[in-house]
């Protein structure tokens, strides 16, 4: 006689979005009166201690699951282009805002076409070819610094970063000399600063009142976006003028924006001459902010802990000896500097919270998600939770160096500063050379005299798409052979 058969296990109930615990909003509105843009990530985090690592939010006739488990997140960023994408709302204000869309908004077949162009530009080999542009901008950056160090100056170090950034994203991916760090001079910086910040403060908005009336800031909105496109096609003119003069860069590419022209080119590519225009603008936006900021909160992490960067420093000195700057050799080979920017990522990241929108009915985790309805991560809950990384809130780069390590196999896995999945941001490492090389040239050529605000105080945290330090400024002392 058979033995009895087990009973078929049911699946278990998935929760709606209307069971889901979360904090009370008010008719109409719901909770986004309570939202507060610049700090929304540390509400987002609050909240999770609250009422746990999923929970809802009304946003005006918006439904939004949050979720702050680093395994759901990274199940739902896995699951793009296909099952999630860049907010309909992102999309909307982009495009009100006249901003070019690149690969960073794009979606469906648009966006795997724009995604092979931008990789053809972050091919390793390109990238190396694109390293004396990084070499000639970093001597910038120390002569800068500097005038600085002589004068016993106070350095607004956002924005000294910002320029180098900016001059970087100028020379090594569009060929073209924008030196804002030899001057006082910002003003495509200052166009640049105008766009992220209104795009953040638009999308929350209770009421669309730039549509009904415009302010003067949003009148200088405009200008500097008419501004930013003015410059984005010069770039691009003058990348098609030095194609059409040289054939032989059609081979090898000197720069991002002949790689991406060559690659637009091709037979069949799919790709419009507006398409380019969006990817320039977002290597604009994302080069400038995100990588400014994680060297801003890198150098803050290393005065404030001082055995490591006693480490950082010695590394440098040990790989780059007296090079004025670091060959791409010698940047390659600094691996403890790299540990402390992913560190910094994981304590700080520049977007600590990731939303996305279901193009299809789908699930995360126990919570039915219907089409349409958006699941925000809050990125850095458990990136920096006892529950997951030993001693978590120490600034540790160690714990990223060797594979083997549990650590840095639990620090890999968590935190995810670039996002996850198919659209993992293309620009990391070229992002990562960037960071290492301003690095290395700071330690090699001055001594930290101070990083802090004017209070004393720990900067405080301003989200506006990236989350930036406030105030947070540097003092340089030159080496003695520097200074010699």
């Amino acid at each position: 006689m058979d033995a009895p058969r087990a009973p078929l296990a049911l699946p278990a109930a998935l929760r709606q979005f209307d069971e889901l615990p979360g904090p009370r909003g008010v008719p109409f509105f719901g909770n986004i009166l309570q939202i507060d843009v610049p700090g929304m990530h540390l509400q987002l985090e609050r909240w999770c201690e609250v009422f746990g690592p999923v929970f809802r939010l009304r946003l005006g006739r918006r439904r939004v699951v949050v979720v702050g488990d680093h395994a759901l997140i990274a199940t739902a960023l896995r699951d793009r282009p296909d099952g999630f994408r860049r907010t309909t709302r992102l999309g909307e204000i982009w495009a009100e805002m006249g901003l070019a869309n690149g690969v960073f908004g794009a979606t469906g077949e648009d966006w795997k076409r724009q995604r092979r162009m931008v990789m053809a530009g972050f091919d390793p080999a390109h990238i190396r070819n694109y390293f004396p542009s990084l070499q000639r901008v970093a001597l910038r950056l120390v002569e800068r610094w500097r005038r600085a160090a002589r004068q016993q100056a106070s350095i607004d170090l956002q924005a000294d970063l910002m320029r180098y950034t900016v001059d970087t994203i100028a020379g090594l991916a569009f060929g073209a000399e924008v030196d804002t760090l030899g001057s006082d001079e910002d003003v495509i910086q200052r166009h640049l600063n105008r766009i992220f910040p209104a795009l953040a403060q638009r999308m929350f908005a209770p009421l669309p009142t730039w549509r009904w009336f415009r302010s003067a800031a949003d009148r200088q909105l405009a200008r500097s976006v008419a501004e930013v496109g003015a410059s984005v096609e010069g770039f691009i003119a003058q990348a098609r003028a030095r194609l059409a003069a040289d054939p032989a860069l059609r081979t090898h590419p000197r720069n991002l924006l002949e790689a991406m022209l060559v690659a637009a080119d091709e037979p069949d590519s799919g790709i419009r001459d507006r398409d380019v225009s969006g990817n320039v603008l977002t290597m604009l936006l994302a080069g400038e902010d995100t990588t400014a900021n994680t060297l801003a909160w890198t150098l803050h992490l290393l005065w404030t802990n001082p055995a490591t960067l006693a480490k950082a420093t010695a590394e440098v000195q040990r790989v780059c000896a007296d090079a004025a700057v670091p060959t791409f050799e010698q940047v390659a080979q600094l691996d403890y500097i790299e540990a402390c920017a992913h560190e910094a990522m994981r304590l700080k990241p520049v977007a600590p919270v990731n939303a996305v929108e279901a193009l299809r009915d789908t699930t995360v985790g126990d919570v039915h998600v219907p089409r349409g309805m958006v699941v925000i991560g809050v990125m850095r809950r458990d990136a920096t939770s006892e529950r997951h990384i030993v001693d978590a809130g120490a600034f540790d780069p160690e714990r990223w160096l060797g594979d083997a390590s549990s650590a840095a196999s639990s620090a890999k896995r968590i935190s995810m500063p670039f996002g996850a999945g198919p659209r993992i941001c293309p620009g990391r490492y070229l992002a990562l050379l960037e960071m290492k090389m301003a690095l290395a040239v700071l330690l090699g050529h001055f001594e930290l005299a101070a990083v802090g605000t004017d209070d004393g105080q720990p900067p405080r945290e301003k989200l506006q798409l990236a989350m930036a330090p406030v105030g947070l400024r540097m003092r340089l002392r030159e080496r003695a052979a520097d200074h010699a």
